[in-house]
């Protein structure tokens, strides 16, 4: 960035996860998303007057789960407080959440850079609160609030102001996503609401201890977003800086059709919410022996994954980097592994480029989750295990990975009934490369006298031969012993 001599940027996120609970925070209501509007509600979350909150018990577990994982200290008593604020998707005039006793405190998460260095973000705090519900905007002259979200249970995750360029918030934000996916607490979709972020951003000269007057930027539901935003935020106070101006504390939109960060208002400060004990709830105390349970419970999370396929599997730091991005992804791999006949890095390689490669390929055109892919993991190991004894060739198996797309047949089934097994008789593929040679003299004796990329044309003219069964291994071996 042409800034990046003279100025840096303190960057600290807060990312909202809503949690993977089937009941809200404080009532029985579903959290199901999509439901038609307003059909999600009762007293409690609609905040009519007499009714009492009852503290889901598995919003606590996950936020432990979290706080576990990001190295957080789990606080034995915290207590939930009411943010005051009047807004009309806000019924009850207040959200319930923590604010000077959160239950996770101090903790850190380790992001990997471009350039393979690691880096450690501080973690202030993980708190539980309550969703509020959405205003439906420029619908005919009217705006319609939909309270379904109204008590669909969050966490909130604030970093301390530890990043310094848009990238390290980007691979921030990265691997939240893959700790509370890995974690099973949230479904990760940005584009949903289920994770949501804004950014604290502010610029100073290098070399400075003193912060810059901080800018809230809001509205950023993708990882992309989050650092097309923060650039253009960290231009724009560079830009005024540089004509003298002053910052002012405020909160921006981001606008992706535009590229562009707007002012929407004046920045609040927490005494503006006049927080205070909420005194329908009583606090949440957490014990050591419930620690412990939810520890022993914490799946491999994705740096530890990724660094195990590089340790056990022998795969290339790109491979095991894509396999871990998504918690799906790497569970479909391992099961594919799982069933392998050998266990050895080619298969370990073979199962790697698979699944990158065809599966991968498949889910994207197809926009088709990974948990509805047709083929299955023991489908496709048991496909690879033909390609490794030899069964099939690796060209014939792309033709058996098109029919399992679309049937339920075993690849040993489609080879049988397509006449697809590879060819590895030594005699039969030897009577076809003496035609072939037979019937191209001229390029024989140019391969002779030194023209030696014409061997992938005697490769290719047995290969079409035999219709693409004969096996490549000995095809190259008895073309070489014959062409010397």
């Amino acid at each position: 960035m042409w800034w990046s001599e003279k100025y840096e940027p303190v960057i600290g996120l807060e990312v909202h996860a809503q949690l993977l609970t089937k009941s809200k925070a404080f009532c029985g209501c579903s959290t199901q998303f999509g439901s038609a509007p307003n059909s999600n509600v009762c007293p409690v979350c609609l905040g009519m007057p007499g009714v009492l909150p009852v503290l889901n018990k598995q919003v606590v577990d996950y936020t432990i789960r979290m706080g576990l994982a990001t190295h957080c200290t789990i606080a034995p008593v915290s207590i939930f407080a009411r943010k005051n604020y009047f807004y009309p998707d806000l019924p009850k005039g207040y959200q319930i959440s923590q604010y000077e006793e959160p239950i996770c405190q101090n903790g850190w998460i380790e992001i990997e850079l471009s350039d393979g260095s690691r880096k450690r973000i501080g973690i202030t705090r993980i708190h539980m609160e309550e969703d509020a519900g959405k205003s439906i905007h420029d619908v005919d002259i009217d705006t319609f609030v939909d309270v379904n979200r109204c008590g669909v249970p969050l966490i909130e995750i604030v970093s301390e102001p530890d990043m310094r360029s848009p990238e390290e918030a980007y691979r921030y934000m990265v691997m939240i996503h893959q700790l509370v996916t890995f974690l099973g607490i949230c479904d990760g979709n940005m584009e949903e609401g289920s994770l949501r972020c804004d950014a604290n951003v502010s610029v100073r000269l290098k070399g400075e201890s003193k912060f810059g007057t901080k800018v809230e930027v809001k509205n950023m539901n993708s990882f992309r977003f989050v650092e097309r935003a923060l650039e253009f935020e960290i231009n724009r106070q560079v830009e005024a800086l540089e004509r003298g101006e002053r910052i002012i504390q405020q909160t921006m939109l981001w606008d992706s059709e535009r590229n562009m960060c707007f002012p929407m208002r004046s920045k609040e400060e927490a005494h503006d919410y006049r927080y205070f004990p909420d005194p329908d709830l009583v606090p949440v105390e957490v014990s050591k022996e419930w620690i412990k349970q939810i520890e022993s419970m914490l799946p491999e999370l994705p740096l530890e994954k990724r660094d195990r396929y590089i340790a056990e599997y022998k795969l290339p730091k790109y491979d095991a980097d894509v396999l871990t991005a998504e918690v799906e992804l790497a569970q479909y791999f391992e099961s594919v592994v799982e069933h392998l006949a050998q266990k050895n890095e080619e298969a370990y390689k073979l199962a790697s480029n698979w699944t990158m490669g065809d599966v991968l390929r498949v889910v994207n055109e197809e926009h088709t989750p990974l948990k509805e892919f047709p083929i299955s993991p023991v489908r496709l190991s048991t496909m690879i295990n033909l390609i490794i004894d030899g069964t099939i060739s690796s060209k014939i198996a792309k033709e058996v990975f098109e029919e399992m797309l679309k049937t339920d047949e075993m690849p040993n089934d489609i080879i049988a009934k397509k006449g697809l097994m590879q060819v590895s008789d030594p005699s039969a593929i030897e009577a076809v490369v003496d035609d072939i040679l037979a019937n191209n003299k001229a390029q024989v004796e140019a391969y002779r006298n030194g023209k030696t990329q014409l061997f992938g044309f005697f490769v290719g003219q047995t290969m079409k031969a035999m219709r693409g069964k004969a096996n490549p291994k000995l095809v190259n071996e008895i073309l070489k012993q014959k062409l010397s």
